[in-house]
């Protein structure tokens, strides 16, 4: 097959390391959908997407993801279980491997943007094993004109080689897959695992280094909208608890699903050119602009067809609960362009709290809103085993540690300093259980979290009367327009209030436990904003 390539004028992979490659250039998606399917490694669905199998991992690999250890990073990365150092020799060594590895194959390049605010956009040139790693880069990022590509010399270079294997006792890593970011080298590294969030999450996590150390800049890990009157809102949440969904307003243009900047000048900028949204129980009804985004150009991962069919089973999770689709962001009908907004007037915390303690939406001070922000609280069910009713608490810094480089009140103090100077409203929102915890209680309605962050939006709060939650602190709204008045205040709708006070008790204290390790560089404001454990209850 030929196909139309647009190479830059200095287009040579040596300079990498990978020799002697049959690179193709920036092939259309349509040119990539074909080498895939005519290489069996895909399927499309009745949808016009592109299906594929992303391996044995289905997901991140957390464990497995390292920062080199450099000048750039030693004494500015905040170091430990999350951001795992890799020392300077080990990863040119093991680079060198992957470089080796990729020399003499196919691969497939793509040169592409990040951020939408052309004063802070990284070029990056994917380098990709697979035909169909290279849609989905070329889905998550911004893509630029031809014009732009003939003379594009990349900041970041991506190495991406699901087929290459390390050996941990040799290459220094946990297990045979791992995602390395060198700050000196400007380069991410990727190998033994195609699941393709590892690209656009390394370029995240790069961005999320530089934009706030080097260039004072916040960087959130949050979904953005914005409204007729250009009233930006930012949704900050960890998977399952409504990010991607809240933000996706028929009445509000979305700026963006996952990953946002905050500058000096009150400026709001998208860092892609795309959606990657869970597709687990996707459907027209819960998530029409989503399911609308399914069509020619998306890719979908690790779902399963209807039996005998090319129709998705969405509801299919015997692969993974992780199934995926990633697609251009003008796939969604209502968008922002270009992708940027004003000072946002509201900043959403959602978490799913499936132990029914906190309200379903309650107004933060902003001692308040550091501390809940550097916590980063959801709560997950523990499984689906029999009789196993019991939540699983999940803390993680700043709604996003596994891609936050810096130390999580780095982030916190720029947050705070922003919100003070805009004036944003803070609100936190519990997408989780209301009357009992997970097993007794029942999962918040979407139509009642949809009318309280409307409320929120359109200023219905603003002269509301407020009660405060007994042991949290937090400002709980009297009212909302449609929304029983009962629901608002969590210690109402169980039937025994004496548990709830237990319940309450014991989250609190899993709170300011997993705080401790912030406490010695937190300020009294954000102290102050903790809960507060009653002594009275048993």
């Amino acid at each position: 097959m030929s196909f139309k390539e647009v190479r830059p004028a200095q287009d040579s992979l040596e300079r990498y390391g990978i020799k002697e490659a049959n690179a193709k250039w920036n092939l259309s998606p349509n040119d990539l959908e074909k080498i895939t399917l005519e290489k069996g490694m895909g399927e499309l669905a009745d949808s016009g997407a592109l299906s594929i199998d992303t391996g044995k991992f289905k997901g991140r690999s957390p464990k497995d993801r390292f920062i080199v250890k450099d000048a750039i990073t030693e004494d500015a990365v905040w170091w430990g279980n999350i951001n795992i150092p890799f020392e300077t020799d080990h990863y040119s060594s093991l680079k060198d491997k992957v470089s080796g590895y990729l020399s003499g194959k196919e691969v497939y390049v793509r040169d592409v943007f990040a951020v939408a605010d052309e004063r802070y956009r990284l070029k990056i040139r994917v380098i990709t094993e697979l035909p169909w790693s290279n849609i989905f880069a070329n889905n998550m990022f911004l893509r630029p004109t031809e014009e732009e590509l003939k003379d594009f010399e990349p900041d970041w270079v991506v190495l991406n080689a699901p087929g290459f294997m390390a050996d941990p006792e040799v290459d220094h890593t946990r297990q045979s897959n791992f995602a390395i970011l060198n700050f000196t080298d400007q380069m991410a590294v990727v190998g033994g695992t195609g699941y393709t969030g590892e690209i656009k999450k390394g370029i995240f996590s790069a961005l999320n280094f530089i934009l706030p150390h080097q260039k004072n800049v916040l960087s959130m890990h949050c979904s953005a909208n914005v409204g007729e009157d250009g009233d930006s809102a930012l949704f900050f949440g960890l998977s399952g608890t409504g990010k991607t969904t809240l933000s996706a307003d028929p009445n509000r243009k979305l700026i963006g699903d996952d990953e946002h900047g905050w500058t000096e000048d009150h400026v709001i900028f998208n860092f892609e050119g795309g959606c990657y949204a869970k597709a687990i129980d996707l459907s027209a009804e819960k998530e029409p602009d989503i399911f609308r985004a399914v069509k020619k150009g998306a890719l979908l991962e690790n779902i399963i067809f209807k039996e005998g069919t090319n129709e998705v089973d969405y509801h299919d999770s015997s692969k993974t609960e992780n199934t995926r689709v990633s697609y251009p962001i003008d796939h969604i009908d209502n968008i922002q362009v270009p992708s940027m907004g004003e000072n946002p007037k509201n900043v959403f915390f959602l978490t799913c709290d499936a132990y029914g303690v906190l309200p379903p939406i309650s107004k933060l001070t902003p001692g308040q809103a550091a501390f809940h922000f550097i916590s980063g609280y959801t709560a997950k069910v523990a499984g689906t085993e029999e009789g196993v009713t019991e939540p699983q608490v999940a803390f993680s810094a700043c709604f996003g540690a596994p891609f936050m480089p810096l130390h999580p009140t780095k982030y916190a103090d720029m947050l705070s300093a922003k919100m003070k100077s805009s004036g944003a409203n803070v609100w936190l929102v519990n997408t989780g259980w209301s009357g009992g915890g997970y097993g007794v209680g029942n999962r918040m309605k979407l139509s009642y979290t949809r009318a309280m962050i409307t409320a929120a939006l359109e200023g219905k709060f603003d002269n509301a009367e407020f009660k405060t939650h007994e042991v949290f602190g937090l400002a709980m709204p009297t009212s909302c327009p449609d929304v029983p008045d009962e629901i608002l205040f969590p210690r109402n709708t169980w039937e025994d209030t004496n548990d709830y006070d237990r319940t309450a008790n014991e989250l609190a204290k899993k709170f300011l436990s997993n705080f401790e390790k912030f406490s010695d560089y937190a300020s009294e404001d954000i102290m102050a904003g903790a809960p507060k454990v009653s002594e009275k209850v048993g």
